[in-house]
């Protein structure tokens, strides 16, 4: 057993002992398919704290060579799967944690120097008569032991991608690359490598790295194809969980669900675990990482980043073209570019379907709010936020002055003279003055009720909240719109919501550029 060839098991095994661990084990038989087919070269890039180190300390518990894990997997799903003998504990596996190893070694320039260097002593050791000559690279060690042996190697590379996210010098990075290329670009040495399994937050680089690692499969967070259900937690997964430990499944889905991937719900597991253990709700992922990300990127201010992040943080979908970014950390152009960034990076989910990206969830607006405090493009936004907590105080009391002045400031922020006047813009205007709201309520837009659509409905999480029918009007009156709610019968379609409701109606007077606001409680028998 040695530190980078054929490692034991202990961080495996640490990772079971903990209190809560859900099976990913059907991820090996994924591995062991692609070993059989081929395609047995793989890059996953997820967002920090979703799984990654974890299904790689796995897999080489798996494979290596260097421990007898049967025990260990003994109780999981891949021990039924008829796959797993075929290779438990049978091939010679090198894992590296690049990030581990740049951040502990002193002397940057002579890191993959070093690294070589480590990894050949212990294959000498391992593999005395493979003749690995002194001046070999790491590629040509592997092979010289494939050519003696013919026993095959496991890669396993955790945070690929740290020497394209960290600022590090030309000379260092131009030696990564020739250690990748020497590596993964040749087909002499191909047949001596089962599998390659690479992991990132950013996926592969496509201009300098591109080149080198141009045959793997990339399986990101835009899309993880048949993998998505192994890196981070499915909503089942999170269901079962929650029902076991006694936490409210359906607050834990607004706080940390989001990232959707081929009709599976995807959680970050380190907030999901942390919320379980704490036996609270918070912002467990933003501990780890810093919404700093946000405020750099979004002080760009491309043209329309600040109209788009303001529809985001009012809970709109906004278009994004994915296909655009270079995948590294400064080829920003337009403001997809800054979107795909913050969609790897966790900050936004991306919609396959619609093309759109979205805030996620409740604990990352947290972080959007965190980033825009300071900023001076969004300080009128910010202060939005932050009254708009009394706002939603002042609704359910009855205050209609208040809510109408509200609204006239969220109207002019978001919208322009041109589409000042737009219904959708008033809409747009209702959701970020009631951003708070976002915390308490789920928001719809043209909700399908009694014998019509209301415009905007606020349904609560909790009982302790009224629920509310807005309906918008421009140049007509409030009183009007209260009546629609009521011939239209719009609260018939809440008769399963066990508390009372509002009726708020609005009115827009396009000349004046004001609102006027009328609210009515409605108390259900």
């Amino acid at each position: 057993m040695g530190i980078y060839l054929n490692p034991g098991n202990e961080n495996f095994r640490r990772t079971l002992a903990a209190d809560i661990y859900v099976d990913k084990t059907g991820m090996i038989a994924e591995m062991n398919k692609f070993i059989d087919k081929g395609n047995n070269y793989v890059c996953i890039s997820r967002p920090r704290r979703f799984g990654k180190t974890i299904a790689g300390n796995m897999l080489s518990a798996y494979y290596s060579k260097g421990c007898d894990s049967r025990e260990l997997f003994a109780p999981f799903k891949i021990a039924k799967d008829p796959c797993f003998e075929e290779r438990l504990n049978k091939l010679n596996v090198i894992k590296l944690d690049m990030n581990s190893e740049y951040q502990n070694t002193v002397d940057k320039n002579g890191l993959i120097k070093r690294i070589t260097r480590e990894i050949k002593a212990e294959m000498i050791k391992e593999f005395p008569g493979a003749g690995i000559l002194e001046d070999d690279s790491l590629g040509q060690s592997i092979l010289r032991v494939y050519s003696a042996t013919g026993e095959t190697f496991v890669i396993i590379m955790d945070e690929y991608d740290v020497l394209v996210r960290e600022n590090v010098p030309e000379t260092l990075f131009a030696e990564y690359l020739s250690f990748l290329n020497g590596l993964f670009k040749s087909d002499t040495l191909r047949p001596a490598i089962s599998l390659a399994y690479l992991t990132g937050i950013l996926p592969v680089v496509r201009d300098k790295v591109q080149s080198k690692l141009n045959n793997f499969r990339e399986y990101t967070i835009l899309d993880a194809k048949e993998l998505a259900e192994y890196i981070g937690f499915t909503g089942k997964e999170v269901e079962n969980l929650c029902n076991k430990y006694g936490i409210d499944y359906e607050e834990c889905r607004r706080w940390y669900d989001g990232y959707r991937q081929h009709g599976y719900e995807i959680y970050n597991p380190e907030s999901v675990v942390q919320c379980i253990e704490n036996k609270d709700f918070g912002s467990f992922w933003g501990i780890t990482s810093t919404y700093e990300a946000i405020a750099e990127r979004i002080r760009a201010n491309f043209e329309g980043v600040r109209e788009d992040v303001i529809s985001m943080i009012a809970g709109e979908n906004v278009d994004v073209n994915i296909t655009r970014y270079m995948n590294t950390m400064n080829s920003f152009f337009t403001k997809s570019d800054i979107f795909t960034y913050l969609i790897h990076l966790g900050y936004l989910a991306y919609n396959r379907e619609d093309k759109t990206c979205r805030i996620p969830n409740k604990e990352v607006r947290q972080e959007w709010f965190n980033a825009i405090e300071t900023e001076s493009e969004y300080k009128e936004t910010n202060k939005i936020i932050n009254d708009s907590k009394n706002l939603l105080k002042d609704t359910i009391a009855g205050d209609e002055e208040a809510v109408a002045s509200a609204l006239d400031r969220s109207h002019i922020n978001v919208t322009s003279n041109r589409s000042y006047n737009n219904e959708d813009a008033l809409q747009s205007a209702i959701y970020l003055a009631y951003i708070y709201a976002l915390n308490e309520y789920t928001v719809i837009k043209e909700m399908t009720t009694g014998k019509g659509f209301a415009d905007v409905v606020f349904i609560p999480f909790k009982e302790n909240r009224p629920a509310m029918i807005i309906e918008l009007k421009r140049n007509s009156c409030t009183e009007s719109a209260i009546d629609q709610i009521n011939e239209k019968k719009y609260f018939t379609s809440l008769e399963h919501y066990k508390g009372n409701l509002l009726f708020v109606g609005i009115n827009y007077d396009e000349k004046e550029k004001t609102h006027t606001c009328r609210i009515e409680k409605f108390d259900k028998e």
